[in-house]
């Protein structure tokens, strides 16, 4: 497996992040682990030619069909982690999205913070996304990314128990926040490193920035995929 798994934190670093916080949240930016049971949590992967687009998708189905076709222009793969109760709504633009080549992943039902769920309330919120989006697409959901990045050690437990990786972000475009094209373009593109997962969503900036985003990815060297080929699944 060529996917690089989160580190686990050493014994010191733990205990002071603990005592910090009890739960964790990521809202924006670059982020770190706190919890010990990492072994299906990832932020990057170690692939040096490649890099994985990503895309939460709870909204805006308009802008998630352009994303589509700007990714068919430069043929480039991307990871759309779909919220269930959107695609509930939007079940031929989920088809779309895997008919043309994407991977589909969960987000959960509501957008929930799961960094307050028990064990058995994160396997209720995960588990008819998961269900739903198998069920459309007629496949195996792999992935799950957590709203707002925010988890526990039940989150991680829970989609163990139903076979999901946890996936964060090693660059967050925070396109839900910003509207200046030039600043989302270089929260994704600025010293990109191979093995890097890049955050968006289906905003009007990000349709605008996408094509020079894959430009800069192109010019580089890198090539998209995603995640999960990018952690050996």
């Amino acid at each position: 497996m060529k996917g690089k798994k989160v580190s686990i934190i050493t014994n010191a670093v733990l205990l002071v992040l603990i005592a910090a916080t009890s739960v964790v949240g990521f809202l924006s930016g670059s982020s770190a682990a706190v919890s010990s049971e990492g072994s299906n949590l990832y932020y990057s992967a170690e692939c040096g030619t490649e890099v994985a687009l990503m895309f939460n998708v709870y909204q805006n189905t308009e802008n998630v069909y352009k994303i589509l076709n700007v990714l068919d222009g430069y043929g480039a793969k991307a990871t759309f982690f779909i919220g269930g109760s959107w695609a509930d709504d939007n079940i031929d633009c989920v088809r779309e999205i895997y008919n043309r080549g994407h991977e589909v992943a969960s987000h959960g039902y509501f957008h929930k913070d799961h960094s307050s769920m028990s064990y058995d309330q994160n396997i209720k919120e995960i588990s008819p996304s998961v269900k739903l989006l198998n069920m459309i697409c007629n496949t195996q959901i792999k992935l799950f990314a957590p709203p707002s990045g925010a988890y526990n050690d039940a989150t991680l437990q829970a989609c163990a128990k139903l076979g999901l990786n946890v996936i964060m972000w090693s660059r967050d475009t925070i396109d839900w926040r910003d509207g200046n094209t030039s600043l989302i373009y270089k929260r994704a593109t600025e010293n990109l490193q191979g093995g890097e997962f890049i955050l968006m969503h289906p905003m009007d900036v990000t349709v605008s920035a996408l094509p020079d985003i894959l430009n800069y990815i192109g010019n580089s060297g890198f090539k998209t995929q995603t995640v999960s080929h990018m952690i050996g699944e």
